[in-house]
């Protein structure tokens, strides 16, 4: 039986509310920022030949682009949603 999209977000914020309550999100955002920013390193600089501080320059920037874009589509969908007929309701505001 397949789950409509307010079913899937609901077990997605039992799933999420249960996981925080048996450990400290610390840990897991600090492994998930080095995770991230290790993905944008090898993306500027996949061979390694960059210096350190210049591969750190070029990766700030594109996260900042990473986070711009996604920002970008946000902005796009909320317009969407506040002009479709149904006036974009009240189902995302979590």
């Amino acid at each position: 039986m397949a789950l409509t999209p307010q079913q899937r977000r609901l077990r997605a914020e039992i799933a999420a509310h249960a996981r925080w309550s048996r450990e400290d999100p610390t840990a897991t955002a600090i492994r998930a920022q080095a995770g991230l920013l290790a993905k944008f390193e090898r993306e500027v600089d996949p061979d390694g030949t960059l210096t350190p501080a210049e591969r750190a320059r070029r990766a700030d920037h594109a996260r900042r682009a990473h986070m711009k874009r996604l920002a970008l589509r946000s902005a796009r969908a909320r317009a969407r949603r506040a002009a479709s007929p149904a006036g974009g309701g009240g189902e995302a505001a979590s």
